[in-house]
């Protein structure tokens, strides 16, 4: 199978970068978007992930990969919601910021730039390897 890419979104406040590097691997729950949903119901054992602080940082600070495909969202109310686990990486060198994603013509259709309030989105490959370019 062919390895995917993605996104997932987070407030630092709530559970940031340094929070999976101290915990090395978490289960992504909370997730309550249809579309996110999908996303997660997606997502393959080995697939690359970038982990997004939002709100107050605004930067893609490090990557992740998928060790658990989905299963049930032990903390939701209603049956059909889901989780992936998720293990910490790397840091990227240089926090790539909102800003340089925004003035980047290779990720003008970014799916952070499109619908930004979308917690868990997909990447292409080229994207990922153009932000980890950029965080080099």
């Amino acid at each position: 199978m062919t390895k995917q890419y993605w996104l997932v979104k987070s407030e630092p406040e709530a559970y940031a970068w340094a929070d999976l590097q101290r915990d090395k691997c978490t289960d992504w729950t909370g997730v309550r978007n249809y579309q996110a949903r999908i996303h997660l119901n997606t997502m393959r054992k080995g697939d690359r992930v970038f982990f997004y602080e939002s709100v107050t940082t605004k930067a893609v600070v490090g990557i992740g990969e998928i060790t658990k495909p989905a299963f049930p969202d032990q903390t939701a109310d209603e049956a059909g919601w889901l989780a992936v686990a998720i293990k910490a990486v790397k840091s990227l060198a240089h926090p790539v910021t909102l800003a340089q994603i925004k003035v980047e013509p290779e990720l003008a259709d970014i799916g952070l730039l499109r619908q930004s309030r979308l917690s868990v989105m997909s990447l292409t490959r080229a994207q990922f390897e153009k932000i980890i370019q950029l965080g080099s």
